[in-house]
């Protein structure tokens, strides 16, 4: 979880100094983006002030035999790691998808009652996925739906829950968004008794191949 953030963290301080060595990154953005990271203790904590909602609803899922991940662009990798999570320490069955595959091969998992969580904060690409999001209500799946405040107010009633994640940039939201997934899959390990400190046949460090 904090290698997870960290390394989020880290591959953005890359990238806007590749972006800035290119030429790429005017000296505003580049002042916004820094502003944006050194952000990021304060906004966290913001997204921890969620955790009595989430821990409802991961109270939901303790009986789920699978739960579904779904995000696009980029916030497909957070749909795998909120499902890695999940699995880790949960032990229930977790795959995560991208948004934009789903009538690939993915939505023939969607039937009633099944959890999918979606993260889709506000962004240029929010409209596709609450389709994807109707598609899912319409075949009987739950949504659980992660989102800021702009997407929570443009989605609506189209999810059956919701997890508030605070307002962000392209460049904090993916780490703010993954806050959110790892208390989820925390409450859910919790609820169900499961050791989240030490789950099974996991090790901290992998020293052999």
């Amino acid at each position: 979880t904090k290698a997870f953030t960290a390394q989020l963290s880290v591959l953005a301080v890359l990238a806007l100094n590749a972006a800035k060595a290119r030429g790429h990154l005017l000296p505003g953005e580049e002042v916004q983006a820094v502003k944006s990271l050194l952000a990021l203790p304060r906004k966290v904590t913001e997204a921890l002030e969620a955790q009595d909602g989430i821990r409802a609803i991961a109270e939901t899922l303790t009986q789920s035999r699978d739960v579904l991940f779904l995000g696009r662009g980029r916030y497909f990798p957070l749909a795998l790691e909120g499902a890695l999570k999940l699995k880790e320490v949960s032990y229930i069955h977790a795959e995560g998808y991208a948004a934009g595959e789903l009538k690939h091969g993915p939505i023939a998992l969607i039937e009633k009652d099944v959890p999918v969580v979606v993260i889709a904060p506000m962004d240029e690409l929010f409209e596709k996925t609450i389709s994807n999001v109707e598609e899912i209500r319409a075949r009987g799946a739950r949504v659980i739906l992660i989102s800021d405040p702009a997407g929570i107010k443009a989605a609506g009633n189209r999810a059956d829950h919701v997890i508030p994640m605070p307002e962000g940039d392209e460049i904090s939201l993916p780490v703010l968004a993954a806050v959110p997934l790892q208390l989820l899959a925390y409450h859910v390990a919790v609820a169900k008794g499961t050791d989240v400190d030490q789950p099974r046949n996991l090790a901290k460090s992998v020293t052999v191949e």
